[in-house]
């Protein structure tokens, strides 16, 4: 059955002398496996348009239970600036193992949605870190460990919020921290509306180092803590902010 699904591809793998198999992860079948005949040939139309983070239209001949077989490529954004970029592509492969194992855990098709949004806001030159916070806060719900960021985690209170804490499971206030490291106000307005804002709809990521550290420590510590998910690609990123 010929279909034509939009998606991007995740993974590259070579099949025999000329061909490939690429993983695509598309809006309406999830993740599937698609043979690129002759892909791996210079000459062949599919040399340039089946390479990893092609956002593309696919037609397919579509197998519900097996490899389907490409028939041709619709590129959509081949995210260039990504591609040319080596912070980009860092983050960007970071984001593709993060949502793929979420997925897998998960089945849901926004996930798809959240992950082209971030794709594309990377590749319009959005700040990488910003938009990768905001895509793993927004996941947390689809792994079932959303934080508590409208009230205090521990008694409910809703006022005097003084700080986030992963060990608590989200905000604490005044009347419950009990030695937490204090966090600014506006790391804790800005949490929240992260969690809540529309990655398409972003026109700006400016954000002070400051509230930026605290934002992505705070993450990354409850990752650790409650996700039970150990990217390699996550270690890599962490070494190269550093340098």
């Amino acid at each position: 059955m010929i279909k034509k699904v939009e998606g991007i591809i995740i993974k590259e793998t070579s099949y025999k002398e000329t061909s490939k198999i690429v993983n695509i992860f598309t809006d309406e079948y999830g993740i599937i496996g698609v043979l690129c005949k002759g892909a791996k040939r210079l000459k062949s139309p599919f040399s340039s348009s089946t390479g990893k983070l092609t956002y593309a239209n696919f037609h397919i001949n579509y197998k519900e239970n097996g490899l389907s077989t490409l028939i041709e490529v619709d590129i959509i954004n081949n995210l260039k600036n990504i591609k040319r970029d080596l912070t980009k592509i860092s983050y960007a492969t970071f984001i593709t193992d993060l949502v793929e194992q979420v997925y897998k855990h998960e089945n849901n098709e926004f996930i798809y949605t959240l992950y082209k949004q971030s794709l594309l806001k990377i590749n319009e030159g959005y700040d990488c870190g910003i938009i990768t916070n905001i895509l793993e806060l927004k996941l947390l719900d689809y792994l079932g460990i959303r934080p508590i960021i409208d009230k205090c985690a521990i008694c409910g209170n809703t006022s005097n919020i003084i700080t986030i804490s992963s060990y608590k499971g989200g905000y604490v206030c005044q009347n419950c921290a009990t030695g937490e490291k204090i966090v600014s106000v506006k790391t804790i307005k800005l949490i929240r509306m992260l969690y809540y804002v529309d990655i398409s709809k972003i026109t700006k990521t400016n954000i002070s180092e400051e509230v930026k550290q605290q934002l992505n420590s705070f993450i990354d510590e409850y990752y650790d803590r409650y996700a039970g998910l150990y990217l390699k690609s996550k270690t890599f990123l962490k070494n190269l902010t550093k340098l």
